[in-house]
């Protein structure tokens, strides 16, 4: 007798599962297709007015909140910015460098970027967070990033790209 290759495939556990979800949810829709929606009307119970006293005492003002404390004023002369170009164009650095301190800022140099950058960004370390978030401001940039290696972390660091 010769021996065939032929045999039975069972479905995974999956596909049992599937198939008899689906058949549960045709049993239960063919079991309430024809009930009735039941719906409730909620009525609330009215209370009777309670009469208030011809001179009520004004209540006493709400207390105001602490005022938010002053992020310390960003003196774009006292912070260094190094700018780099990571576009093709030449001189973009240097003339975006000229802009930066035309606004104030310190520049203490410029040259270009090797790798892949997104968008323009200003990239700053923990403590000069508000001053990137200016500088971004400043250069229409919307992208302000925390510093990353090799990146001086006593400076911002301006990225320009195409």
């Amino acid at each position: 007798m010769k021996r065939d290759e032929r045999g039975v495939a069972y479905p995974s556990p999956l596909v049992m599962l599937s198939v008899i979800a689906v058949a549960m949810a045709g049993v239960a829709f063919v079991a309430t297709k024809d009930q009735p929606e039941q719906e409730r009307r909620v009525e609330t119970v009215a209370s009777t007015p309670t009469p208030t006293p011809e001179a009520a005492p004004e209540p006493a003002p709400a207390p105001e909140p602490p005022p938010e404390p002053e992020k310390p004023a960003v003196e774009r002369g006292k912070i260094y910015v190094e700018v780099y170009n990571n576009t093709g164009i030449k001189g973009l650095a240097a003339s975006t460098a000229e802009k930066i301190s035309g606004a104030g800022w310190q520049v203490v140099g410029t040259d270009n970027w090797v790798g892949t950058i997104p968008a323009p960004t200003v990239y700053f370390p923990q403590r000069l967070k508000a001053a990137a978030e200016l500088l971004a401001l400043d250069l229409g940039f919307q992208r302000v990033q925390p510093a990353v290696a090799p990146m001086k972390q006593d400076r911002l660091t301006v990225i320009l790209t195409g």
